[in-house]
């Protein structure tokens, strides 16, 4: 016994000192986030686990209620499945209006979730912003006229375009499965900004889509530097207080400079999530007031340039907003790897929102078949 404890102790003083050599301190709390709790990875409830800073509403602005709500018809089939994922809330939006709602587990409209990935989608919104108000010249700028630590190659061919398409060419290590991925440190890494460094160069800037957390945390360096002394999320706040949000909104923050981890975590409400649809249904107008220029809303939703790690065209891919075609239909929408959505359909001037704690299993590039079954659930109810 006194030799096992004696081994095991040295295994244990020696994975520490890797650790801290590897720089993978993250390595503590993902442990104690996940395996420690039964848990295999992030979840939708941890908005306490972090330091968070608050998006603040101002006048709210509540959806109206369709005539049709409470009376509507569902497909059951369809809403059984989306349950079978653990939905926790599924909000329809017709015609600026409030056709459908429903909560499930406990959950209600009041309560805050995880956005996850759908954070990438609105830190894009808030770039659009600062373009507007002359804080960003243009989206072909290299990223080195805003962060002095990337004039340097391979960093100075980079532009915030290039951001916003994913096709930096930098190569950030965006695996979900690795606790040592980018992702991982990220999430749970005391420095976020600190994940985006050293970056090996490894496809030409504005050729490969690829998806990568990274990009957009560059994007939210650039936010920072551009609105200082304000922080992102006092930034978020003026967006969310014209588009008249009725709950104060979170986004997590890291733990050593406080910043906000711009690729994920911003928490708020199904209905709050909603009205990021409708700005972009109105192409960053509210209220008859322009908070986002329209051309750059329409540059947002038009599919890249770019190909595939795989050299296929981009199908799917805008400025930090998913794109898809179905049943003839033009849709547009945020994602979160945990099943979080907000689609907008603009023929048909509908959002739909489904939060929840899965999502269906992909491969590649392909489309979670989730996706189109919220769709299909969102179409179906008359």
């Amino acid at each position: 016994m006194r030799k096992f404890l004696l081994t095991l102790f040295f295994i244990l003083i020696g994975s520490a000192v890797i650790i801290k050599l590897s720089g993978n301190q993250h390595i503590y709390r993902t442990l104690a986030m996940t395996i420690f709790r039964g848990q295999m990875g992030p979840q939708i409830d941890e908005l306490n686990d972090f330091p968070t800073r608050q998006i603040s509403i101002g006048n709210p602005q509540a959806w109206p209620v369709s005539a049709s709500f409470g009376s509507t018809q569902i497909n059951n089939e369809l809403l059984n499945k989306a349950i079978s994922y653990k939905t926790t809330a599924l909000v329809v939006i017709k015609n600026d209006s409030l056709l459908y709602e429903n909560y499930f587990d406990g959950y209600d409209k009041d309560r805050v979730s995880n956005s996850f990935s759908m954070a990438k989608s609105f830190t894009a919104l808030l770039i659009g912003k600062a373009l507007r108000e002359g804080l960003i010249r243009n989206l072909d700028e290299p990223i080195g006229n805003y962060l002095a630590d990337f004039k340097q190659a391979p960093y100075d061919a980079v532009t915030i375009k290039h951001l916003l398409s994913m096709s930096s060419g930098l190569d950030f290590k965006e695996s979900y499965g690795s606790m040592f991925g980018w992702p991982a440190k990220a999430y749970y890494g005391n420095d976020v900004n600190a994940t985006v460094y050293n970056a090996p160069k490894i496809n030409e800037p504005g050729k490969v889509f690829e998806y990568k957390g990274g990009d957009t945390q560059l994007l939210g360096m650039i936010l920072a530097e551009v609105i200082k002394p304000k922080k992102v999320s006092d930034y978020a706040s003026e967006l969310w207080q014209k588009m008249g949000a009725e709950s104060n909104a979170y986004w997590s923050l890291d733990q050593e400079n406080g910043m906000e981890k711009v690729s994920c975590c911003y928490y708020a409400t199904a209905r709050d999530f909603a009205k990021f649809g409708k700005l972009m249904l109105q192409y960053g107008k509210w209220n008859g007031e322009q908070l986002i220029d329209s051309a750059y809303m329409a540059q947002s939703i038009q599919l890249t340039p770019t190909v595939t790690k795989e050299g296929k065209p981009n199908t799917q891919y805008g400025y930090q907003w998913w794109l898809l075609k179905h049943k003839n239909l033009e849709i547009i929408y945020a994602r979160g790897i945990k099943g979080q959505y907000v689609f907008c359909i603009p023929a048909l001037h509908t959002i739909i929102v489904r939060l929840g704690h899965l999502r269906a299993e992909k491969k590649g590039e392909e489309i979670p078949q989730d996706i189109f079954d919220y769709i299909d659930l969102g179409l179906s109810i008359q």
